[in-house]
């Protein structure tokens, strides 16, 4: 799902601009009037676009957001050979980015943490406490592709760690769908499409009085994630898109993550959870979870 901020427009040749040219190659065009192309997660969707709100106001710098699966937005970054800022919703993600040259990876900032929970609908029509629930006969599992999107990616990492593989097999029989990314994965939860999935704590602040959380036990989250941000390897706006990110991690946009229940570090994230556990890293999801 794409998300936009301001305007975007080209507008062809005109008399002044050679000087325009000029002015640029010299360093001395402001940063009011560009547009900075950000490929983002959509786990971090609700204070990204607002901090990008505040960004544009402060700055005249117009933020772009392009949003859906990490995986999703990585692949059209790499097709399109374009893209001033990666803002994956995981480590697994930034790895990869890293791995095939996509980003800048001394320019790479981490900005939030998460912790992956049970989300319900607002009322917990199935009766779910528990992830063993998801096993039994009936119960409406969905799942955040997990090829593309890094929460499916945790969340099988959690099954096939906590669940044993006739549990696992159970639990796949009662997948009804399956989510292209976090932003669909909470609205179909909150519509009740499904009895249950593996969602990001912060869930239940992006649709407040519509979802319902349920903490797993410590030692069955394998991982606590987190956001991070880096300069695209094709971006010729190298300054403003440093900046942003900057910002990302500065004093005006901290309030927003928190009014929206991120974590400003891993140890925040460990107390909520209850013990210390691995943060970030990279999980390879074995194919009998891929959607069909």
């Amino acid at each position: 799902m794409n998300g936009r901020f301001g305007k975007r427009t080209d507008s062809g040749p005109s008399p002044g601009w050679i000087v325009v040219v000029v002015a640029m190659l010299a360093g001395v065009v402001g940063a009011e009037g560009t547009t900075l192309r950000v490929f983002a997660g959509a786990a971090a969707k609700p204070p990204l676009e607002e901090i990008a709100r505040l960004y544009e106001k402060k700055t005249g710098v117009e933020v772009e957001l392009v949003l859906g699966g990490s995986g999703t937005v990585l692949a059209q970054m790499r097709l399109a050979r374009e893209g001033d800022v990666y803002l994956p919703g995981s480590s697994d993600y930034m790895i990869r980015a890293r791995r095939e040259g996509l980003v800048r990876p001394e320019t790479e900032r981490q900005i939030a943490w998460l912790v992956p929970v049970l989300t319900l609908p607002k009322g917990n029509p199935a009766g779910i406490r528990t992830l063993e629930d998801l096993t039994r006969p009936g119960v409406r599992v969905l799942l955040a592709q997990p090829e593309t999107v890094c929460l499916g990616a945790y969340a099988v990492e959690i099954f096939e760690h906590s669940l044993s593989p006739a549990q696992c097999a159970a639990l796949r029989r009662n997948i009804v769908n399956y989510t292209d990314s976090c932003e669909r994965t909470a609205t179909a939860v909150a519509l009740k499409l499904a009895d249950a999935t593996i969602g990001w704590h912060v869930f239940e602040h992006w649709l407040p009085g519509r979802l319902e959380t349920v903490r797993l036990p410590a030692v069955q989250v394998r991982r606590v994630g987190y956001l991070a941000g880096a300069v695209g390897r094709y971006s010729v706006r190298l300054a403003e898109a440093e900046d942003f990110l900057r910002y990302l991690t500065g004093p005006e946009a901290r309030p927003v993550w928190r009014k929206y229940g991120y974590f400003e570090s891993p140890e925040a994230a460990w107390r909520w959870l209850g013990a210390e556990r691995p943060v970030g890293g990279e999980y390879e999801v074995p194919r009998s979870w891929l959607a069909p």
